[in-house]
């Protein structure tokens, strides 16, 4: 028997339908693993071309993990000194000679307050809320509140400042939106995040947000 009757006899016993089905659900279990190794070799390609000035270390395969543990172990040893009474001053000087730089004092401080927003002790994506858009038509959607005082730009107490992002990518939208209206979520601020990026098809975690 030719390759093409052992095809069409495959198919024909099968079905085309079921072969579609299993063809999609091992692409559902490879692809998740497929593109995380990507990433990481991506990653790891990234450090091997920015240090490639360094030269061989051990062997070209090595040497990516080598610098790369360096560079976790100099990041680690930074911030545990950023929290010493000898580094602080010397870091809040400077802070203060950049922000005297107009360009760079606008890019650094844009940086820094992004980071600050997703990490560290005063990260603001960490109080997930459920926000009515529409109350004709009860449309809500999930935010993360960002900003409880907005009297500096003289706007009522009774109102405060929203995070909406949206699915499937990094962006979002900053509501303004009156307290009545927010209702915090019950779950976890990296579910709640997941959850919307996701367009709504991971599951949460029941814990308390705020």
């Amino acid at each position: 028997m030719d390759l093409k009757k052992r095809i069409a006899a495959f198919f024909k016993s099968h079905g085309v339908k079921n072969f579609i089905s299993h063809f999609v659900q091992g692409a559902i279990v490879i692809a998740p693993t497929a593109i995380t190794l990507f990433i990481l070799f991506k990653a790891f390609q990234f450090v091997s071309d920015t240090f490639h000035f360094v030269g061989k270390i051990v062997h070209p395969l090595v040497d990516p993990f080598i610098i790369l543990g360096i560079l976790v172990l100099t990041v680690y040893i930074i911030g545990r000194l950023s929290s010493s009474f000898i580094f602080t001053p010397v870091y809040d000087r400077f802070e203060k000679d950049i922000e005297k730089v107009p360009l760079i004092r606008a890019l650094y401080s844009s940086v820094k307050d992004i980071m600050s927003a997703f990490v560290g002790s005063k990260r603001k994506f960490n109080k997930p809320v459920l926000v009515t858009i529409d109350k004709v038509n009860d449309l809500k959607q999930i935010g993360f509140v960002t900003q409880t005082d907005l009297s500096n730009m003289s706007i009522g107490p009774e109102y405060l400042a929203v995070y909406i992002p949206f699915s499937y990518g990094l962006s979002g939208k900053l509501f303004i939106v009156n307290k009545e209206n927010v209702k915090p979520l019950d779950a976890k601020a990296a579910e709640a995040m997941k959850f919307v990026v996701s367009g709504g098809v991971t599951t949460m975690d029941h814990e308390k947000g705020i």
